[in-house]
């Protein structure tokens, strides 16, 4: 590896990032998706995983979950504690929580007011006030099944966990972040290359000892560095503009985020190789990053939900794991706590090092 050539390479792509003002869309364009897709995007259930805490066991309490195992809204799991039901739903597993307490029945023979607690994840806010009108509309429906009357004498006691107050910001932000650092590093990573094969400067490659790794790195490194200052520059949006809470680890943000970048640098590198032309790698490079990035990021629709073909796609595109790694970070704040969430960190450290590594061998030093 020849330091100096990679240092005279990085020098000459910041020049050439400046000359074309490039470098202007560096930070331009991700700022601009987050605020007008951050202000823009207004998300207003079927199969919510619903876990029932019967602590009555009472006529009421079994027609409910008759009910509730007859709708094609719930998906009522395997019984639980309610300490488990809540580990469950922070991660992510559970959608809904009923709890019925005890004498609930006996309270309402005697026409005492009694209540029923519905916990909701909240992460999805159009999502959670769905769920919430079909558990107010279960628990009166059921009510009204068995006497009319009853309906006036239960009260429902809701609380959304992980985005109490409901906030699309909340939701839609965090997820725009995973979908700005695919998106921006791959499409000037694109043009890196491909530019010089249009240009006719790639042949100073061709003919000088430089190595394919040594030219890699330097080609690399510019977009790196400067795309790594807008992990700083979307957090600071996120928590400032859009008044996100962070409830996690900086420090898990920002690696995870590093490494999200060098795999969309990777996602770009390889358009770049295979393209002759600058707007044909501009235009396959959108097509493989925006398309999948808003469908299987889990901004729109969480991938629980997903099923089939959708459900495996979704597993097939890195920016599933790094988003949730970002909504950990912003809502939940498990961190490391999570076995899943060290997965999906080793799995993202895979994609940057098998997309890179086919980067330098799709890479010809030469004519084909």
């Amino acid at each position: 590896m020849n330091i100096g050539v990679i240092r005279a390479y990085i020098l000459n792509e910041f020049k050439d990032l400046i000359r074309s003002k490039m470098i202007f869309m560096v930070y331009l364009v991700p700022l601009m998706i987050l605020i007008l897709f951050g202000y823009g995007i207004k998300m207003n259930v079927k199969h919510a995983r619903s876990v029932v805490v019967d602590y009555d066991k009472s006529k009421i309490s079994l027609e409910l979950i008759s009910k509730m195992k007859n709708s094609q809204y719930f998906k009522l799991l395997p019984k639980m504690s309610e300490k488990e039901a809540l580990k469950q739903m922070k991660i992510g597993k559970i959608d809904m929580i009923f709890i019925i307490p005890p004498s609930f029945e006996k309270n309402i023979l005697k026409n005492q007011k009694t209540g029923i607690g519905v916990f909701i994840d909240g992460a999805y806010p159009m999502r959670a006030l769905t769920m919430q009108s079909y558990a107010e509309g279960l628990i009166f429906d059921t009510a009204k099944s068995l006497n009319p009357n009853l309906k006036n004498l239960i009260t429902i006691n809701q609380r959304m966990l992980f985005n109490q107050s409901l906030k699309d910001a909340n939701a839609i932000v965090p997820g725009l972040i995973g979908l700005i650092l695919l998106v921006a590093p791959a499409i000037l990573a694109a043009l890196l290359i491909v530019k010089e094969k249009e240009e006719g400067t790639i042949f100073n490659f061709y003919s000088s000892p430089v190595g394919k790794i040594d030219f890699l790195i330097a080609k690399l490194t510019s977009v790196f560095f400067l795309h790594s200052f807008n992990i700083f520059n979307l957090f600071l949006v996120a928590v400032y503009i859009f008044k996100v809470p962070f409830k996690g680890n900086f420090l898990i943000y920002f690696f995870s985020s590093e490494i999200y970048i060098l795999i969309s640098l990777g996602i770009g590198l390889l358009v770049s190789i295979v393209s002759s032309r600058q707007i044909v790698a501009l235009v396959l490079t959108i097509i493989i990053t925006i398309i999948p990035g808003f469908l299987y990021s889990g901004m729109l629709m969480p991938i629980s939900s997903m099923k089939g073909e959708s459900y495996i796609e979704a597993h097939l595109f890195p920016v599933m794991y790094y988003n949730h790694l970002v909504y950990d970070t912003f809502l939940i704040g498990q961190g490391f706590g999570s076995f899943k969430n060290i997965f999906y960190f080793c799995i993202l450290i895979v994609y940057a090092v098998v997309l890179l590594i086919l980067g330098r061998l799709f890479l010809k030093k030469g004519l084909k």
